[in-house]
């Protein structure tokens, strides 16, 4: 995708005063409970109703979604309160089903989103509709699988399309349902800085008391809209209940939200950025430098531990490090995420080096 300018279209023509609000239940269980959410959800900041009716579980046995009949529950929706409609296809019979019944915006879930086969399919299915098509993010940290995705539907035709940000699964523990790797989020609006951007921070909290502060991040990392998961009476939810808001909440989250503005023209205020920017500059550079420092040493103890025959991990001794680099994080205000990530990251390459060095 050389130049998506093009794919902003659908998003500037909304011409919005606020970030694009997607809002619903999780899943379209009755149709009282579609329409009830809808009328609650009618005179606010949301622009799409979501529900998922078809809804890939992990394990059988869950519920999976009410299927089609869920179509006639949008249309309803529609004709009702007048709010445009979205919903999750999972594969292209979902397509076809989606685009007869004339569901305004639709989105492919991170578990379709990681096979190469299934986005293909889907494109094939979409090519030549001009409704908005948005991809979530793949289940794992894959940029490539993210975009290769993008690029199929953009390939078939697709112009309207955006992305979403919902997380990525991971086996460490963390307060989050899903990380949210905020730099990769980052690393893809630098490669398309055009392409829409929705953050989805029911999926990635996993629980609705972090909402607002995930919303929040994501603003302030310039994102252009929120998908946020809503049921009248999130605790008796047939799906993800603990992830879910009312839409009384769902106001009330818009209403404390803080946009920011993307620069200021004021000189004194460019005058210090610029100079504060500088100063990270130079912080930098000394990062730089005294990692490439660190990584000689580690190539000094790799020669040692060849020359007497020493295994490379010293597990005792990294949680050692570990355990020190956290207490010493927090006393300087870093998080304790933030220092695993950082002396991982360190410490896979410190491994690395020692590797290079013990087999040739």
């Amino acid at each position: 995708m050389k130049n998506t300018k093009e794919l902003r279209t659908w998003l500037d023509d909304m011409n919005l005063a606020h970030p694009l609000v997607i809002a619903g239940p999780c899943s379209a269980e009755t149709e009282e409970q579609v329409l009830k959410i809808a009328h609650e959800l009618k005179d606010s900041d949301v622009n799409y109703f979501r529900a998922g009716i078809w809804k890939p579980r992990t394990r059988p046995g869950n519920f999976e979604g009410v299927g089609a009949l869920g179509l006639n529950w949008l249309k309803k929706v529609k004709e009702e309160t007048g709010m445009k409609t979205c919903t999750e296809v999972a594969n292209a019979a979902h397509v076809k089903l989606a685009l007869e019944n004339d569901v305004d915006l639709l989105w492919i879930g991170a578990r379709s989103t990681v096979s190469p086969f299934i986005m293909q399919e889907i494109a094939d299915a979409l090519k030549g509709t001009d409704k908005i098509v948005l991809v979530k993010n793949p289940v794992n940290p894959d940029l490539a699988l993210w975009l290769g995705g993008i690029e199929r539907l953009y390939t078939a035709g697709i112009k309207n399309l955006g992305a979403i940000h919902r997380g990525f699964s991971t086996y460490e523990k963390s307060k989050y349902r899903n990380i949210p790797e905020w730099q990769l989020a980052i690393e893809f609006q630098n490669r398309f800085p055009d392409l829409p951007l929705i953050c989805d921070p029911s999926h990635i909290t996993g629980d609705r008391e972090m909402i607002q502060d995930v919303s929040q991040r994501a603003l302030d990392l310039n994102f252009d809209g929120l998908m946020i998961e809503t049921h009248f009476d999130p605790e008796n939810a047939w799906s993800d209940a603990a992830q879910q808001v009312t839409p009384t909440k769902l106001k009330s989250i818009m209403e404390e939200l803080k946009i920011k503005k993307t620069t200021d023209t004021d000189s004194s205020y460019r005058e210090s950025l610029e100079n504060l920017r500088a100063q990270i500059n130079v912080v930098d550079d000394q990062l730089i430098d005294l990692l490439g420092k660190r990584m000689k040493t580690a190539d000094k103890i790799g020669e040692l531990k060849k020359d007497k025959n020493v295994a490379i991990l010293q597990s005792r001794r990294w949680n050692e490090i570990l355990g020190n680099m956290i207490l010493e994080g927090k006393s300087r205000g870093l998080s304790e995420e933030f220092v695993l990530r950082m002396f991982k990251a360190i410490h896979q390459e410190s491994i690395n080096h020692q590797e290079k060095i013990i087999n040739h």
